[in-house]
């Protein structure tokens, strides 16, 4: 679908709601395409299984924080 300018700013709403079912707009000034109004789509990058496998944890400092935070409510 193509709109003009005016017709855009005027139905901002309508063709957001438009966009977001799926729909392309496109948005045109004194008739020549300007802008694309598309559906967001989040991108979502799968998680790798077992990317720490094999690498040692520091556990060290585990309960420091907790300890840390505890002082701090204490005092």
């Amino acid at each position: 679908m193509t709109v003009n300018m005016h017709e855009a700013k005027t139905n901002l709403s309508k063709l957001v709601e438009l966009a977001a079912k799926g729909e392309e707009i496109i948005i045109a000034k004194a008739g020549k395409a300007v802008a694309v109004l598309k559906p967001y789509k989040l991108k979502q990058r799968k998680r790798k299984a077992g990317l720490l496998a094999g690498k040692p944890l520091d556990m060290s400092s585990f309960n420091k924080a907790d300890e840390e935070i505890a002082r701090l409510f204490n005092s």
